[in-house]
């Protein structure tokens, strides 16, 4: 048994005061005890939180975060546009570049307060769609990135089949995506063999990846495929994207997919930043999680996400990092409710009237991150994996009793906040830093700079 000592710590139960914590050998809570005291050799930390999940990433884009914020020479720079950018250093990295990309983002992800991730894995082939001889090389690279740092993986290999909804082939970086549905099968058979040696909490789904990249027969294939397991795919995220889809199908996509598909809680649809109305509502009544990821949304100008609708609705909502610009829990959901203020012109727009902003969002990531990476967590009570986050509020200003403690890291403070981190009871983080950052960090700074050297 491993030993926690919090001096307060977030219950079902609400906040409470001395807490003491035991996680058993396999990586679950056994017991949670309040009003305790502190048992000899036991980790003893201020603020003791249930840690959230990452439910969206693309971990090889950390290595050109930064790089594409350059005004192009001319037009309006939009995704699309960034886009190409990205397509053009995908081609530079290797299996061994994306391996060590991956430890230092999921390393990142740990320091951040996330203890698992959703990994929306769509990078395949070698440069001009070349299959590598071992069909799963690359997912067996994110494996590895897991094993290295101890995060919990919920792995999601990416069906990728067109360029378009009228099926147009795959050109440039798009090829090192691509899989026609007997590839894909057998891609998904390989990367159960890759996280079969990862521990119990590890998890493999499936993601088509959009409306424009599967049609709908193969989309139909792929619910197929894992019965039960997370289902990923982005969609509504760009108007162009809206524009296509209703001009092929006769609705939006939203709309098209609830209509086609009996859409439930297996269901996580990254994005979503363009619904009406009906949509927002019809989605929030299936139990689907809308997969947020507000810094990356901002980054690339999408959209603002129809939160008080959906919430209003009943729907379940939670935070990824996607392009991986910014790894950080705080600003994921600072990012988040700042966007729906500056909207509508309003403050604490998602809470309900007297509650926490920041308990509001945290208990909204906590619940979306679990479900939608199939993951049996999210709470800090007896049976449920492990993943623990500690905070020091001694970091950040504001309130520090009760949901305070919440308001004041999230919209006051940030990654530094994060003392220690465990995933399904691995005690990866501590003071800081993660146990295994010198050597993750060294790797990936000679990758970088040979990286960028290419340029």
């Amino acid at each position: 048994m491993q030993a926690i000592f919090a001096r307060t710590a977030l219950t079902p139960n609400g906040w409470r005061k001395n807490v003491a914590i035991e996680i058993d050998d396999a990586g679950r809570i056994a017991r949670v005890t309040p009003d305790s005291t502190p048992g000899g050799g036991a980790t003893q930390v201020p603020m003791l939180l249930p840690a959230t999940a990452n439910l969206h990433s693309h971990t090889f884009q950390r290595a050109m975060a930064g790089l594409a914020e350059r005004r192009g020479p001319q037009g309006r720079d939009s995704f699309w546009t960034w886009r190409e950018i990205m397509y053009r250093f995908l081609d530079l990295l290797s299996p061994d570049d994306i391996e060590t990309v991956a430890a230092f983002a999921f390393m990142e992800m740990q320091e951040a307060g996330f203890a698992a991730v959703a990994e929306f894995h769509y990078v395949h082939h070698q440069p001009g769609g070349v299959a590598y001889a071992d069909i799963g090389e690359l997912s067996a690279r994110i494996a590895a990135a897991a094993s290295q740092t101890g995060i919990g993986l919920t792995l999601l290999p990416v069906l990728y089949r067109h360029g378009g909804v009228d099926k147009r082939p795959l050109k440039g970086g798009q090829q090192r995506f691509g899989n026609d549905l007997a590839g894909f099968e057998k891609l998904l058979a390989r990367a159960e063999d890759c996280v079969d040696g990862l521990p119990a909490d590890t998890r493999l789904g499936v993601a088509p990846h959009s409306l424009r990249a599967v049609a709908r027969d193969d989309l139909r294939a792929a619910c197929a495929m894992r019965p039960g397991a997370p289902f990923h795919m982005h969609i509504a995220e760009q108007e162009p994207e809206i524009e296509e889809v209703l001009a092929a199908y006769g609705k939006r996509p939203v709309e098209w997919l609830l209509g086609e598909f009996e859409v439930d809680e297996r269901w996580c649809l990254i994005h979503c930043t363009h619904m009406t109305d009906d949509e927002t509502r019809n989605l929030a009544r299936t139990g689907a999680v809308a997969g947020l990821c507000p810094v990356t949304e901002a980054n690339l100008g999408d959209g603002i996400f129809n939160g008080p609708q959906f919430r209003a609705a009943g729907g379940t909502l939670g935070i990824g990092s996607d392009s991986n610009i910014r790894i950080t829990v705080a600003e994921e959901l600072r990012q988040l409710e700042y966007s729906q203020r500056l909207r509508d012109r309003a403050r604490a727009v998602l809470p309900a009237h007297g509650q926490s902003s920041g308990r509001t969002l945290y208990d909204a990531a906590l619940a979306g991150g679990a479900r939608a990476l199939g993951r049996d967590a999210g709470s800090l009570q007896p049976g449920k994996w492990a993943d623990l986050v500690a905070v020091e509020p001694a970091s950040f200003a504001g309130m520090m009793a009760d949901d305070g403690i919440l308001d004041g890291w999230l919209f006051t403070g940030g990654n530094d906040a994060v003392t220690d981190l465990w995933s399904a009871g691995r005690h990866r983080v501590r003071g800081g830093r993660h146990v295994a950052r010198e050597a993750i960090a060294a790797r990936y700074t000679t990758a970088l700079e040979r990286l960028m050297g290419l340029l």
